[in-house]
């Protein structure tokens, strides 16, 4: 018999808890310090974690639990205590916080029996590879690397390595033979990547080297091997984890090391509720248990770099390829030299359609990029000068050729397009802009012998259809594909010898202080595909704006000349690294009234700040002013400490989430 009566329970909603509540004698043995339980919360039920015991209280009118919904504990003390971290740092509650860490099926009080399933085709990814993956010996850079991983590793010391290498430069091994000695030590490891469309080829490399000690968690893995995954790892069965973003939270035992691949990619950063990077939680929570960081990138984000030049972290450079392959030739095409030679606007520049045809011909692959799927971008009347809108959104709609729609990508809005002008009837309507799909089809046109597939999320929306596409590339089933991002990194095929960049421009354009960031790391990345075997490799890269410095980095493969560039502009304007920086969305259906209450907050949050430590900036439209039938402004607040602008906004906003009907949104270090 227990003496602990009451428990303190937070719930997964923005309300600052915990509250407590009664143990009825039934479930004593159930609900512990961690436990996921069932309450009633207001007039609803509501799912809450157990933050701590009591065997008595001062509070009147108790609830009791209704039921648990774990036999054990979900959560551990230190998942406990970087869930706390990551509520106060990220601005959400510490229920919603902790909800964000466990898994959805886990929360149901779903009983997961550890069962033989079927295959299903998420299993795919495991085969993509043949398993003949050699233990390397590493040149003496990588062994230089190593040591010092190690050497922290063996002390028991937590440290953040920056392990800048050069696309091609053998990071993967590196990560190998760390979690190798972590698995000597008896610790477990975790690997995060960035995209799903990575996985495929990083776990077999891992299961090749490590079989059965593997889990892996990612969001397109369905509830029930999620669930039978998480309690392998739970079990201490599993002691390799590699996922995406969430995989972070994996309940491994005596975690050693976290390896965050790509550490400069975007989609470390979590979209909802808390609005948490993955990059930085990672090395919360290996602070938390002693553990090593090794943070890998070919383009490191500025912040890391930063941090690395300052002494935070420690940096560890691979400088050149393995077995001294030189990085591929990077060849820059100015389109409006080639506008001048053409009447209409070409999609394939004469050197790029040259290069194309001869390494076809030589029976080599080719992969061509470009950040926009769809057909074309938007069609317009050339009579009146009509764009055809999504009437929930403030964008152009983008024409769709297999499906035969203008679809918006904010909303997923579709309508048939017209043939004559919605606004003068004339029918003078033009498609206008490339996407992933018009390019494939003119490749197609150009190469009708070539064997061509394309990779963006529209022609991957099946489970499976990743692992298919790239399995049979890596056959040499297909010569020349065409892609978004997903193409951009992380893979390695050594018959690739030309990548060619339609347009470099797409990310240049975009309203964002990193656009310039991001535009080099892209083009860095996607030239890191070609020339990775005996074959060596050329990029071309298309652009109308050749001389901007991200283009001309990119060129020379100089992440140094890039980065002092940037860092200047950066100091200059006081932008990240230089300051913390929060966003403040503001959302409703009358812009007006979304006006005035960004405005008066602002002024409240002028008010509120009285030594001036918090630099206030807008309010002003977002780049897409209107989503989904909502107006969006944004304000910006910029301090040295990110607890200077928490404290403010809890002072001034507390926990709301809307102010007079408008949703508020608050996003840290966006």
């Amino acid at each position: 018999m227990k003496d602990n009566k009451y428990a303190d329970i937070v719930v997964n909603l923005p309300v600052e808890g915990p509250f407590t509540y009664s143990i009825p004698e039934h479930l004593e043995r159930y609900v512990n310090i961690g436990s996921c339980v069932e309450v009633s919360f207001g007039d609803k039920k509501a799912t809450g974690y157990v933050t701590g015991l009591s065997s008595k209280t001062s509070v009147k009118n108790i609830k009791p639990v209704i039921r648990a919904l774990d036999e054990s504990p979900l959560i551990g003390p230190k998942m406990l205590e970087l869930t706390k971290w990551i509520s106060d740092y990220y601005y959400s509650s510490w229920g919603e916080a902790i909800s964000a860490a466990v898994p959805a099926v886990l929360k149901k009080g779903m009983n997961v029996k550890s069962r033989r399933k079927k295959k299903g085709p998420e299993d795919e990814e495991i085969e993509f590879i043949d398993g003949s993956d050699t233990h390397l010996s590493p040149n003496p850079e990588q062994r230089q690397a190593l040591d010092s991983i190690k050497r922290c590793m063996d002390d028991g010391i937590h440290r953040v390595f920056l392990l800048h290498g050069v696309t091609g430069s053998g990071k993967t091994e590196v990560y190998l033979q760390s979690i190798a000695r972590a698995l000597e030590q008896g610790h477990s490891s975790i690997v995060l990547v960035p995209e799903i469309s990575l996985t495929p080829q990083t776990v077999a490399r891992f299961r090749a080297r490590f079989g059965d000690k593997i889990a892996v968690l990612h969001s397109r893995l369905l509830g029930s091997r999620r669930a039978t995954e998480w309690k392998r790892i739970a079990s201490g069965e599993a002691q390799i984890v590699v996922g995406a973003r969430s995989a972070i939270f994996a309940p491994v035992k005596n975690l050693g090391l976290v390896v965050v691949d790509e550490e400069h990619e975007t989609s470390y950063k979590q979209e909802d509720v808390p609005r948490y990077n993955a990059r930085e939680v990672a090395i919360k929570r290996a602070a938390l248990s002693r553990a090593v960081v090794v943070l890998g990138s070919a383009t490191p984000s500025l912040e890391s770099f930063y941090a690395a030049r300052n002494g935070r972290y420690e940096l560890v450079e691979l400088p050149e390829r393995i077995d001294s392959r030189v990085l591929p030739e990077v060849q820059i095409i100015d389109m409006r030299e080639e506008l001048t030679k053409v009447k209409k606007v070409p999609i394939f520049s004469q050197p790029l359609k040259l290069w194309i045809e001869k390494d076809i011909a030589e029976g080599k692959q080719v992969i061509l990029f470009l950040n926009r799927r769809g057909f074309s971008t938007f069609i317009s009347c050339r009579k009146c000068g009509y764009v055809l809108a999504c009437k929930h959104c403030n964008v152009s709609l983008t024409y769709h050729f297999h499906k035969r729609k203008l679809v918006c990508h904010h909303c997923n809005y579709k309508m048939d397009p017209p043939n004559v002008c919605p606004q003068c009837n004339s029918s003078y309507v033009k498609y206008w802009g490339i996407g992933t799909e018009k390019v494939e089809s003119e490749v197609h046109r150009l190469f009708p012998r070539a064997v061509i597939s394309r990779m963006d999320t529209d022609s991957t929306e099946k489970r499976g259809t990743h692992e298919k596409v790239l399995s049979r590339f890596k056959d040499h089933k297909i010569d020349i594909l065409v892609g978004t991002q997903m193409i951009a990194k992380g893979l390695d095929f050594p018959k690739v010898t030309l990548v060619g960049v339609i347009s470099a421009d797409t990310a240049l354009n975009l309203p964002d202080f990193r656009s310039g960031e991001r535009t080099f790391n892209l083009l860095t990345q996607v030239a890191g595909r070609a020339g990775r075997g005996d074959l060596g490799g050329k990029v071309i890269i298309q652009t109308y704006t050749p001389a901007h410095y991200s283009i001309q980095a990119a060129k020379n493969h100089d992440y140094r000349s890039f980065y002092e560039k940037e860092i200047s502009f950066r100091k200059e304007l006081n932008l990240p690294p230089f300051c913390h920086m929060v966003r403040l969305m503001f959302r409703g259906r009358k812009e007006e009234k979304v006006l005035k209450v960004s405005q008066a907050l602002r002024e409240r949050l002028l008010k509120g700040d009285g030594p001036k430590k918090v630099e206030v900036v807008g309010p002003a439209p977002a780049p897409v002013s209107r989503m989904k039938g909502m107006y969006r402004w944004n304000l910006f607040l910029k301090a040295d400490k990110i607890e200077n602008i928490t404290s403010l906004l809890k002072k001034v906003l507390g926990n709301n989430r809307r102010v007079a009907g408008i949703i508020v949104t608050v996003d840290v270090d966006p």
